[in-house]
């Protein structure tokens, strides 16, 4: 093919030096738009590096680099002795299309969603990270977390640390870290059980993925708390698990209801220590009852004991798992709460006979977790930080639990009734009777008051109106102000009704 004649240059505004995308960049995208768009032919030729950067004002670096950027691609092709020319075996359905100026002007179709994608939208999650507000739940003080600390330890790790260990490890794992779990669930919680039966998650959410998947086939019925957390139901969902909603009473899960409903449940969730989201404590009895249950029919019993380290009146009680003796429980714990959520480092215990299943699927989920960060939490908890931290929290949040429960008294009591709880990082704030307490959170929210509807956390109708506050995160001064921006929002309503 004959050299046909120099392309004519881009025109310098077609650059923009004070945009967040390089001017490398810049160049690569104009050239790639006028190559598809049809301005420059198959064959044609183009200026030289040299002369594109004294045209445009660039360095001929960034010029080069976008040249090879469109080399790589395919868009051009290099001559020896003869320059850089658009590459003439560019596919015909390629050329002469309509390149869309900006990423906004591009227009897709809705994509057709599986059922498990439909059933993924259909939960709320927030994917944007902002900063909580009063009354967020699931959020401890992380202005009162010792990073000072924390920071003094990694740099230690990091010294210390084998070459070694920063390769592919082992999936359950970071073995010192599995040992300070086993020790710390034993002299806190009661449970006898092996560093071997200790697997390390990426927080409790992908916990309570792995039991799903491993313990559930589709179309299984697994038992769920009625109301109950909403990752649980997600993870037990779209693993295409039957969801058997069974409600709670003042003694917890209502197991006469559940076996009624699905007597051979292949898997039973429950939050025993502190209902989520009600709050109430599994009794005894409940306990013993639900363990001799499972055990005749086979069923496998996940404990979410997600907040337990916070337990304000009398002595901490036994887990569940420390009750098991025939090895039908499976134990699911988290730092997010009780250390801070970007650590994301959860963990099982599972029985003896399902580490092997349990290390496998951590494996092809997504491996392992961070090494460094599992050195430095075994190490905050072996030298007792841990514990010092979470006593010392526990006297902060008790305080700010009665700072909620005075104002909310004192402000609301037209409106909310509250009742103090010994256990726990939230309260329910009980609405008069046919109240929309969704309506109410979008109010509080638009007035910077962040709520959780609990009507939300009912796969049924919810029987009573109320909203989830959480207190751990915020001063008490923070929760009071809150509480008479919420008493502002309240009058508002009762305006328009």
């Amino acid at each position: 093919m004959a050299e046909t004649k120099a392309a004519v240059l881009l025109a310098p505004t077609r650059l923009n030096p004070a945009s967040d995308q390089p001017l490398y960049r810049q160049l690569y995208e104009a050239l790639r738009h006028d190559i598809l768009s049809g301005h420059l032919l198959p064959g044609q030729r183009l200026a030289a590096s040299r002369v594109f950067a004294e045209e445009l004002g660039v360095s001929r670096n960034t010029v080069m680099v976008a040249f090879d950027l469109l080399l790589a691609e395919g868009y051009v092709e290099s001559r020896v002795g003869a320059g850089t020319f658009v590459t003439d075996t560019l596919p015909e359905h390629l050329l002469h299309v309509t390149v869309p100026e900006k990423e906004s002007d591009v227009t897709t179709s809705p994509p057709e969603l599986t059922k498990r994608g439909q059933q993924l939208m259909a939960f709320p999650a927030r994917l944007q990270p902002d900063f909580p507000q009063p009354f967020r739940t699931g959020q401890p003080a992380l202005d009162l977390f010792p990073f000072e600390l924390w920071g003094r330890l990694m740099q230690q790790q990091i010294r210390h640390l084998s070459t070694a260990l920063f390769t592919y490890g082992d999936p359950t794992g970071y073995a010192p870290l599995r040992e300070a779990i086993a020790e710390y669930l034993h002299t806190s919680r009661g449970i006898r059980c092996t560093p071997d039966q200790v697997v390390v998650v990426g927080g409790a959410q992908q916990g309570l993925n792995l039991v799903a998947q491993v313990l559930g086939d589709q179309g299984d019925a697994a038992w769920l708390e009625e109301p109950a957390y909403l990752g649980t139901r997600a993870a037990l969902q779209t693993a295409g698990l039957q969801v058997i909603p069974v409600p709670v009473d003042s003694e917890g899960i209502d197991l006469e209801v559940g076996k009624r409903l699905a007597p051979q449940a292949r898997l039973v969730c429950v939050t025993p220590s502190f209902q989520y989201p009600l709050g109430m404590t599994m009794s005894l009895a409940r306990r013993l009852n639900l363990l001799a249950w499972a055990e005749e029919a086979g069923a496998w019993i996940l404990e979410d004991d997600y907040d337990n380290e916070y337990r304000y009146a009398g002595r901490p009680l036994a887990a569940l798992k420390a009750l098991d003796t025939t090895g039908r429980v499976l134990y699911l714990g988290t730092f997010s709460k009780a250390m801070f959520p970007a650590l994301r480092l959860g963990y099982l215990v599972v029985p003896d006979g399902l580490v092997e299943v349990f290390a496998r699927a951590r494996y092809h989920s997504d491996r392992q977790s961070p090494v460094l960060e599992q050195a430095v939490t075994a190490q905050f908890l072996a030298e007792g930080h841990f514990a010092r931290h979470v006593r010392r929290m526990r006297v902060i949040y008790a305080a700010r639990q009665c700072a909620l429960v005075q104002a909310v008294r004192e402000h609301l009591s037209e409106w909310v009734e509250i009742q103090p709880a010994e256990t726990g990082l939230h309260l329910i704030g009980w609405l008069p009777k046919g109240m929309d307490d969704a309506a109410l959170v979008d109010a509080a929210e638009a007035a910077g008051v962040q709520l959780g509807a609990l009507s939300l956390y009912y796969l049924s109708n919810s029987p009573s109106p109320g909203v989830m506050m959480g207190y751990a995160a915020y001063t008490e001064d923070a929760i009071r102000q809150a509480v008479l921006t919420l008493r502002g929002v309240f009058q508002a309503m009762a305006k328009t009704t």
